[in-house]
């Protein structure tokens, strides 16, 4: 693999500037370590489960990564804030867990106390102060937050997520091609960390095309989605593949239907429309949606339960396992960087 060197990939120590981004209910251990064995850099996700499951997790993916315990393990895990404010002594177990694990990286998302859990992290991290130190991910969506990222939580890599995303994202935010400058201008004026892309991609063209723009690596969720490695079962995975791009929307539908609310004001989710969604949008009964969401859920059935996906799914056409994918996003972003320079012609 020819290395993409950019400030995220030396910072990183990987040779493609591709992440897979920390999903609940589908990123595990197996995905972060094969995103990680293809030359990019895996998250796994904290979610909503329990410190043993993340324990569980994190044995996997060290296990796949031949890694020593007493090593850095290169993955990164992804926490919810908003989930850690709900009861501070159980976050700490979990961050715990975690930075004992010795993960090369944490992301921070969804929180009203960001900079509280980037200072947990600082301040209790076992390589704290040392160039082997835990890298603090944030994820953010707008320029405010982006200052804070840069200011006050002196994030080490910064997230920028446009409204593309699948999964959860501010509903108010910008599309990506749209936030990214902005985002880039504010961070090279700072001389500051490494910035990512994320939301809706799907290609290696528009990695190419987001390096460009000044990114220092891109960050794909629904693409990884389509590997075995992912948590995704196999209706989920057929109705990605079944879908258009026009069938991706923003809506809260899923997250009442499963009653996993409690997100930040103005916070959504970006999946896939079914007769969930349809009838939250008409105004049914709650008790009866989530009636139909759970035996959906017993049966399998696609147009009833949570599939997550950006706008990018229409681009997405296989399964494929997770180290591949990291191969065929790098190849094809490399072909279109020469096919661009090819352009370049001296008068």
């Amino acid at each position: 693999m020819t290395r993409i060197e950019t400030s995220f990939t030396k910072l990183l120590g990987v040779k493609s500037p591709i992440v897979s981004g920390p999903m609940a209910g589908a990123s595990g251990g197996a995905l972060a370590a094969e995103v990680t064995l293809g030359g990019g850099f895996g998250f796994l996700a904290a979610g909503y489960g329990s410190p043993e499951t993340l324990k569980k997790e994190i044995a996997i993916a060290r296990d796949l990564l031949h890694s020593d315990p007493h090593s850095t393990l290169p993955i990164g895990v992804g926490f919810l804030c908003w989930q850690l404010e709900k009861s501070p002594s159980n976050a700490k177990e979990y961050l715990s867990v975690a930075l004992e694990s010795r993960v090369q990286a944490v992301w921070f998302s969804f929180g009203n106390e960001i900079g509280h859990w980037v200072k947990y992290v600082r301040d209790h991290g076992p390589r704290a102060g040392s160039k082997d130190a835990v890298k603090v991910f944030v994820q953010i969506s707008t320029v405010p937050e982006a200052i804070l990222a840069l200011t006050e939580w002196k994030a080490d890599v910064i997230v920028a997520q446009g409204n593309e995303a699948g999964g959860h994202g501010l509903s108010s935010s910008l599309p990506l091609l749209t936030l990214f400058p902005l985002l880039a201008n504010l961070v090279s004026e700072s001389n500051g960390p490494p910035l990512l892309a994320a939301g809706g991609l799907a290609t290696g063209s528009q990695v190419a095309s987001l390096l460009t723009l000044g990114a220092s690596g891109v960050v794909l969720g629904t693409r990884f989605l389509l590997s075995p490695e992912s948590q995704y079962s196999d209706a989920q995975r057929r109705a990605l593949l079944d879908a258009d791009s026009t069938q991706s929307v923003r809506t809260m539908a899923f997250d009442h239907a499963r009653n996993t609310l409690g997100w930040p004001q103005g916070i959504d989710g970006r999946g896939l429309r079914n007769a969930t969604v349809d009838d939250y949008e008409r105004g049914e009964d709650m008790n009866v949606i989530r009636q139909k969401f759970a035996e959906g859920i017993r049966t399998g059935d696609s147009n009833r339960i949570l599939v997550w996906g950006g706008s990018g799914v229409g681009l997405m056409t296989q399964i494929k396992p997770a180290k591949e994918i990291v191969k065929e996003l790098h190849e094809e972003c490399l072909h279109r960087i020469k096919h661009t320079a090819a352009l370049l012609v001296k008068l």
